[in-house]
């Protein structure tokens, strides 16, 4: 296969994947979309995680929000608990990498926030306890995954969400999980901002 091929094998994969999602999974984007909305207006925040490409997704949701997404508007309440190297070491120093996301949740999250999770394979013991710590600050917990959901799918509840892409290749999830993003901050704009 030559270089060319390869390129267009990769491009032509994504899209199916994106296919594929859309068919899937438009109605539950769109619900996870109004439920951060609900929680925006009643004074909430949305805290998000992930590790490596995915620690990169959850900032940069985190910083649409915050910051902007495609127009002028106020910001709004988002932390990507990944971005505070000194609490992240000293978290995984003094006790375990596992309670890098869940102690910061258990400090900063409050009963109605939405805990915004992603991760490729939902296997990751740190995204397991954020999801339980979560839980237990009444939070609800919105997950992005893929594959078959992992260990996060068993632990999330009945009135959590769960956007499962439907592929097994990291690469292709990571490619919708930021589609998904910027479905989430549009509808989030178009909600709360009008057309």
């Amino acid at each position: 296969m030559s270089l060319q091929d390869r390129i267009i094998s990769h491009f032509t994969a994504s899209i199916q994947t994106k296919q594929d999602a859309v068919n899937s999974l438009g109605e539950i984007i769109e619900y996870a979309s109004q439920k951060i909305v609900e929680a925006l207006v009643n004074d909430k925040k949305v805290l998000t995680c992930g590790n490596g490409g995915s620690a990169a997704d959850a900032q940069h949701f985190s910083s649409e929000m915050l910051n902007r997404y495609e127009r002028e508007r106020p910001a709004l309440p988002a932390i990507a608990l990944s971005t505070d190297s000194s609490t992240i070491t000293s978290i995984a120093n003094d006790y375990h990498y596992d309670e890098v996301f869940a102690k910061q949740i258990r400090a900063l999250g409050q009963p109605g926030d939405v805990l915004l999770i992603y991760t490729t394979s939902g296997n990751s013991g740190n995204v397991v306890k954020a999801a339980k710590a979560a839980h237990d600050r009444e939070m609800l917990v919105i997950a992005l995954s893929g594959k078959d959901g992992g260990v996060l799918a068993q632990v999330l509840n009945e009135a959590d969400i769960e956007i499962r892409i439907p592929s097994g290749v990291t690469a292709r999830i990571q490619e919708v999980h930021l589609l998904v993003s910027h479905c989430l901050c549009d509808l989030i704009d178009h909600q709360l901002f009008g057309a």
